[in-house]
């Protein structure tokens, strides 16, 4: 639980009122914050037939991934990187959330309806690297282009 609540202290330190977020949290475990992106971490959405790929590929490269959540029945992937990588970030497809805007965090280690964290933050502040996102996400869409699993 500890991890949990380190989590929990990590996220809602950005709210506006992190003690009263996390207060909701505890009263509804299964309940979500908006938070803004852009103060500890922006969020990288990726479709989910790039982003599963993508994840396995930082899976099988790195030992602790930053936070990863999984979206609308799975249809996009966020994936918590360092805060202004949003303004900087170029690519077809994918959204991103940073300075000025809001998303929907379920509650660490929690599905909330069609939300859940498919890497939990753990607290610690592990965030993506953009630049081995990027190399993910390349490795992932040769992967679907030829079908071909090098791993």
């Amino acid at each position: 639980m500890t991890g949990t609540k380190t989590a929990v202290e990590w996220l809602a330190s950005v709210a506006p009122d992190p003690r009263a977020c996390r207060r909701e949290w505890e009263r509804n475990p299964r309940g979500v914050a908006l938070l803004p992106a852009g103060k500890a971490w922006d969020v990288l959405f990726l479709p989910g037939e790039l982003g599963y790929p993508t994840l396995d590929v930082l899976s099988r490269v790195l030992d602790q991934l930053g936070p990863v959540l999984a979206d609308f029945g799975d249809q996009r992937l966020g994936f918590l990187v360092p805060p202004g990588t949003a303004a900087r970030w170029i690519g077809t497809g994918v959204r991103s959330a940073g300075a000025g805007t809001w998303i929907v965090v379920p509650y660490p280690g929690r599905t909330a309806g069609t939300l859940r964290w498919l890497v939990p933050p753990d607290g610690s502040g592990t965030l993506t690297d953009p630049a081995l996102l990027e190399l993910a996400m390349h490795e992932a869409a040769a992967y679907l282009a030829t079908g071909d699993d090098t791993r």
